[in-house]
């Protein structure tokens, strides 16, 4: 029998399944009606979503469970966190392990040695000589914005349409993906320090600009590549104006794309940014981040003087860093596999017609009715969202490590859907 974590669905009841249903029933009882789409009889305010979401009990590998017991098939990573599957058996033992040892310690305060040893494995590993740890991508973000400003001198920053960076003020200040959703309500707050040009498009005149922010390739914004060139003329043109180059590889980070991290990718000639966010896969599931840069750039702090100008209460918290630590280990016998599994995944979807966008493990197939299509995927036990500004493609960044067959599985639902739609 397949075990779980690599199972195809197995579906017990219509989903959302009843225990689901209750489950949300409380939920939108006690949580702010912003956060969870919700069925507009149980919400009447929000009036958008057809299906209550179903609510997990657990997940495994590439297999999540609901609380009716249906298995599904994660084709997100839950938004690209569990690059190496949920509930890794190695990433939840050394969580466990360092739990019943030391599970905090005291940010800038006072370290510990696995912290450290986490800080020394991620510059073998990317090239960057220091680090910011943090707790989410915003955190990264946001350390790498005031890196810029402290190293330049300038409050000029530079963003692109169609750029995700977090929510968080500083990195919503940099985030233009659906700006009048997300952006609009709190315009009056954000920084006017920011202005933005088009994803893969030309370059504004960057004198006054301190830091450049860019997705090597857009997640949430659709999977969107740049042209060929774009990336390393970007970074020497910025280079050229002293402005500091910032890559959010939130998602790409951590094997998404084939390298470890995208700045790794022969595309770009040797060129390299100056600043690299990274988070989601870099802990199998538990919250850390981290901005990693060159001595150069982030030697312009200056030292500590005691009370550190940059910090927070969870900084390099012991836990995240020994899971982060085993996960990089598990990623190092799945890096090889990536870009030969996504390239099957990528020539399955194409032998249909569809057109497919991204590298490696971070797929967008571009699809009409994407909405539709990514609730007839539900219906069949394929969790896989819309991504885009116009939801113009399915974004697929499933588990690294997720079975040949369960993708094959998904490229058979895939079909199904369309000839159900007919798109």
């Amino acid at each position: 029998m397949t075990p779980l974590g690599r199972q195809r669905p197995a579906l017990v009841t219509s989903l959302p399944g009843p225990a689901s249903s209750a489950w949300i029933d409380r939920l939108a009882a006690r949580e702010c009606p912003a956060i969870t789409a919700r069925r507009a009889r149980r919400a009447a305010v929000l009036g958008a979503a057809d299906d209550d979401p179903i609510v997990w009990e657990q997940a495994v590998g590439a297999n999540v469970v609901d609380v009716d017991g249906n298995v599904l098939v994660d084709m997100t990573a839950g938004f690209g966190v569990a690059s190496v599957g949920h509930r890794n058996p190695a990433v939840v033992a050394a969580g466990a392990a360092q739990l019943a040892h030391l599970p905090h310690a005291m940010g800038d305060a006072f370290p510990d040695p696995v912290r450290i040893r986490l800080l020394e494995r991620l510059a073998a590993l990317s090239g960057m000589d220091r680090a910011i740890l943090g707790s989410s991508g915003s955190d990264a973000v946001e350390a790498a914005l005031k890196t810029a400003r402290i190293a330049t001198g300038r409050d000029g920053v530079l963003t692109f349409s169609g750029s995700y960076h977090g929510l968080s003020y500083g990195a919503l200040s940099v985030t233009r993906y659906k700006a009048g959703a997300f952006r609009a309500p709190f315009a009056g707050q954000l920084s006017d320090h920011t202005i933005a040009a088009d994803f893969g498009g030309a370059l504004p005149d960057l004198s006054e600009i301190g830091a450049v922010i860019v997705e090597p390739i857009q997640g949430r914004g659709g999977v969107r590549v740049p042209p060929a060139g774009w990336l390393a003329g970007l970074i020497d043109a910025a280079h050229a104006a002293g402005a500091v180059v910032i890559f959010d590889e939130i998602y790409t980070g951590f094997g998404r794309t084939g390298h470890w991290l995208a700045l790794q990718s022969p595309a770009l000639r040797g060129r390299r940014p100056d600043l690299v966010c990274i988070g989601k896969g870099m802990a199998g599931g538990y919250p850390i981040s981290a901005c990693l840069g060159t001595a150069a750039v982030m030697d312009a702090w200056g030292a500590s003087k005691g009370e550190a100008l940059h910090t927070q209460t969870f900084l390099g918290n012991p836990v995240g860093c020994a899971m982060a630590l085993a996960c990089i280990d598990e990623l190092e016998v799945l890096l090889p596999q990536v870009a030969k599994k996504g390239a099957a995944l990528r020539a399955s979807l194409e032998a249909t017609g569809l057109t497919v966008r991204g590298v490696g493990m971070l797929l967008g197939v571009v699809i009409d009715e994407s909405l539709a299509v990514s609730r007839g995927l539900m219906k069949r036990g394929y969790i896989a969202l819309p991504a885009g500004e116009s939801a113009e493609v399915i974004a697929l960044t499933p588990p690294l490590m997720i079975d040949p067959d369960q993708l094959d599985g998904f490229c058979a639902a895939l079909a199904e859907v369309r000839t159900e739609l007919s798109v």
